[in-house]
């Protein structure tokens, strides 16, 4: 095992993330610049999307879909868990404070990827019955015509996050309830694994609207829950706040390295644990941006624009906060998840606060254990209608996510950044091309937008799009009102 475990992290993931973070950031930057820097322009309507009901919440049931908040909140599911508790902590333990910037710039410039990529999900999504599904798997067929490239996608984000990132969740589980009983044994993890097999099954058999409703409630409760807690840790050491900036910022970019930790390392572990947090070009939110019943493509691009903001520079940044306000560690030297974590909270306000992760992380890897379920299942869908491949598929999910409580820390971290990185290559070769769409979908959106109406998009708005199948005006939610199709009218809209 421990030379599976090199061979993972010493060959394959040092050479595929010497070129991952510039691929990002490469790919950030060019998509900034074709969209105008839309991830910072378009905020105030990404506030205004998030919160938006479909018109006519009476006719969903004929027509199907649910809502942006409750689609944001599928993505958010699946971005804010381990990933903010635990891998921030791996982060830190491993690349030191300057990892924290890192992960705020992945951010900032995968604002406009994850625009792209959400947006083009919108566009190219398909019904199914009383609901929508789509993703990268569809824009790669529908946008590109590269069907084997799509299948290629399918199978590589169904593993990914069907069976490694659940596994990941699990895992940091099993940490943090170890932490909490003082013990890291066998028997421990087998209870604590049946237990989370068992409720997923439960609830991986129900279908959509139970992920959406379970997702809805957990992630919003657990994510303010855990912030206001960071902020009281904050404010004890609001003394030392600026101090800790400067910490973060002069690692990062070289001033000051800390024993352990150098620049490289901070970038490389920054921006993994960055793009495993907020998932910015991985392809995998516009699954879930795909399902949302929305009047413009554009609206639900913004919406996972914010997710990504929310996830990385909120939820992150709490733990980030909590970690470097604590007991100074020795950088560089041992891995370290969500127990970092939990002996900095502990510092701070007593034994609870090992507790405190516990249940926090508990609910928030859950959740994304449902939301990384949705994500492949839709590619599932894709590869085949069966629905006994279905359910094969969902045995093997609740397989996985017992067997992620037996794995060990080290195997299952490194396998999650292998199949990150294989996502992003292959996500980027598809909306690369495709990017030119959604620079024209924003437009229309803005045009509609500056003439004081609210967007709307029928396909014959764009000429020469095709395969596009929903957006031809029949869904309710696409339909002006009275008003707005009157000024429209005059503005020739």
């Amino acid at each position: 095992m421990e030379t599976i475990e090199t061979f993972i992290a010493d060959v394959i993931n040092a050479n595929l993330w010497m070129v991952i973070p510039f691929l990002l950031i490469g790919a950030g930057i060019y998509f900034g610049v074709r969209t105008a820097v839309v991830q910072v322009t378009h905020i105030p309507d990404m506030v205004r999307a998030v919160t938006e009901s479909p018109k006519g919440e009476d006719k969903d049931a004929d027509y199907g879909g649910i809502s942006a908040f409750k689609a944001f909140t599928i993505s958010a599911a699946s971005r804010v868990g381990t990933g903010n508790v635990a891998g921030v902590a791996l982060a830190i333990s491993l690349g030191g404070p300057g990892a924290v910037f890192w992960m705020w710039m992945i951010a900032l410039v995968g604002g406009a990827t994850s625009f792209v990529e959400s947006t083009l999900a919108q566009l190219w999504k398909t019904r199914d019955g009383d609901t929508y599904h789509g993703g990268p798997a569809y824009y790669m067929t529908r946008g590109l015509g590269w069907r084997p490239l799509a299948l290629i996608f399918a199978v590589a984000i169904s593993i990914t996050y069907g069976f490694v990132y659940n596994a990941i969740q699990t895992n940091s589980i099993v940490e943090s309830v170890g932490g909490s009983l003082g013990r890291d044994d066998m028997t421990m993890k087998v209870i604590v694994g049946l237990i989370l097999a068992a409720v997923t099954a439960a609830i991986v058999f129900g279908g959509l609207q139970r992920i959406a409703s379970v997702t809805q409630v957990i992630v919003p409760f657990m994510a303010i829950a855990y912030i206001l807690v960071g902020l009281f840790v904050v404010v004890l050491n609001l003394g030392e706040v600026p101090g800790m900036i400067a910490e973060i910022v002069t690692h990062a970019l070289g001033f000051r390295e800390i024993a352990g930790a150098t620049l490289g390392a901070a970038f490389m572990h920054g921006s993994r644990r960055g793009l495993f947090s907020n998932e910015a070009g991985q392809g995998s939110a516009p699954n879930a941006a795909a399902t949302a019943t929305v009047s413009h493509p554009v609206k639900q691009g913004l919406v996972q624009t914010l997710g990504v903001y929310f996830d990385t520079w909120v939820v992150c940044s709490i733990t980030a906060f909590i970690i470097l306000l604590g007991p100074q560690p020795v950088y560089g030297e041992e891995i370290q998840g969500a127990s970092f974590t939990q002996a900095a909270l502990a510092s701070e306000v007593g034994a609870w606060g090992t507790h405190f992760i516990t249940f926090i992380l508990f609910f928030l890897a859950f959740s994304s254990i449902i939301g990384n379920y949705y994500l492949a299942q839709a590619n599932i869908q894709y590869l085949s209608g069966s629905k006994t491949v279905m359910n094969v598929f969902r045995v093997l999910v609740v397989l996985f996510v017992f067997g992620g409580a037996i794995g060990s820390i080290t195997l299952v971290w490194n396998l999650g950044d292998t199949f990150a990185a294989t996502m992003v290559i292959i996500n980027l070769l598809a909306i690369i091309p495709l990017c030119g769409v959604a620079v024209k979908l924003l437009k229309n959106f803005n045009e509609q937008r500056k003439a004081g109406l609210d967007p709307v998009f029928h396909r014959d708005m764009i000429p020469g799009l095709k395969n596009v199948e929903v957006w031809d005006g029949s869904d309710p939610v696409t339909r002006r009102s009275v008003e707005d199709s009157i000024l429209a009218e005059k503005k020739g809209l």
